[in-house]
């Protein structure tokens, strides 16, 4: 799953290092420019949320910042970025918890929760958006749901320690100088952490998945998805889903196992009482995805209401995991609403 090996990096530009160690904003903002994204995505792969990520981020830069006086070039620029980044995220991590999915909090629903209300005392896994569509699967594979989600399960340094390892390619001695510890305790903590994560994520992932459906076949089922909910047509959605499907909606804590139950709560919920749907496709954590508009006679308008996020076995949704709010649609690029 390895993205990025250290030592394929260009080492930054002598001249500008020189300058932002004298307080140039703009050298600075050179050096650090590209590697912005594998920063943020690192950051979302610590945290799970992609607006924690943006606050990270812009501490660990902050941090980095005031500090490169300190940086003394007998690493990459990369490697002590995330060095900063890392330690960033491992002091949220302990003011804020892990965050979770529906399927964290308890069993599955037995019958339709009409009632249900979001859980505000739960800090509660969001989607990434997959702004790069040209990046390579592997990096896809490090932001798939089932790992973003299996990573909460890990302490921080766990966390930390497999990401630096598998995903970005760091040694056990590189991440040991990066977490102030010893080479035994890293290894020691990638070991719990593969067990645990391997529990927990699916195999084939979804990117051999999605491989193997091929792009046109994902773009129709996702067209499906989208127009069996605008439509109302609960034989046409069903036909998309496995009997084992899993449906939830973060900040809602219910949710709803097997296509019976899932057929029940679609037809009752999103299919009958909500109103009027219109979609946009989207792309999130490596994963087809739909972003969903719901009609509101005041505004007199779809407004955002939550971004779908597909999971396929074969050629059909095993998962769908529907983030509720507005507030998750400005990193995508979606309007707010649509005529």
């Amino acid at each position: 799953m390895s993205e990025i090996s250290p030592s394929t990096t260009t080492p930054p530009a002598a001249e500008d290092l020189d300058r932002a160690r004298e307080g140039d904003d703009a050298a600075f903002t050179r050096l650090v420019g590209p590697l912005r994204r594998e920063l943020h995505a690192h950051c979302y792969r610590m945290l799970g949320s992609a607006h924690d990520a943006d606050d990270a981020l812009q501490d660990a830069l902050l941090r980095a910042w005031r500090g490169l006086a300190r940086f003394e070039g007998r690493s990459s620029l990369r490697s002590w970025l995330y060095t900063v980044a890392t330690r960033t995220c491992l002091d949220l991590v302990e003011t804020r918890g892990r965050r979770a999915l529906p399927v964290d909090l308890g069993p599955a629903s037995d019958r339709t929760v009409l009632d249900d209300a979001p859980r505000t005392d739960v800090a509660w896994l969001g989607p990434y958006p997959d702004t790069d569509p040209d990046a390579r699967a592997e990096r896809r594979e490090a932001v798939e749901l089932a790992f973003v989600a299996a990573l909460q399960h890990l302490p921080g340094n766990q966390r930390a320690a497999l990401l630096l390892f598998e995903v970005l390619g760091f040694s056990a001695a590189e991440i040991a100088g990066m977490m102030r510890t010893t080479t035994m305790s890293v290894n020691s903590a990638l070991a719990r952490a593969r067990k645990i994560v391997a529990d927990r994520v699916p195999s084939p992932s979804q990117q051999e998945t999605l491989r193997a459906v091929g792009d046109a076949r994902v773009r129709e089922i996702v067209a499906g998805y989208a127009a069996a909910l605008e439509r109302g047509d609960a034989d046409a959605l069903v036909a998309l889903l496995t009997e084992d499907v899993t449906w939830s909606m973060p900040p809602l804590p219910h949710w709803y196992h097997g296509v019976a139950a899932v057929t029940d709560f679609a037809t009752r919920v999103p299919l009958g009482s909500c109103g009027s749907w219109r979609h946009l496709p989207a792309h999130a954590n490596g994963q087809p995805a739909v972003a969903c508009y719901l009609w509101d006679e005041a505004a007199g308008a779809h407004l955002a209401w939550s971004i779908n996020v597909m999971t396929l076995r074969g050629e059909r949704i095993a998962e769908i995991t529907s983030f509720i709010g507005a507030g998750h649609f400005p990193p995508f690029g979606l309007p707010a609403s649509l005529p």
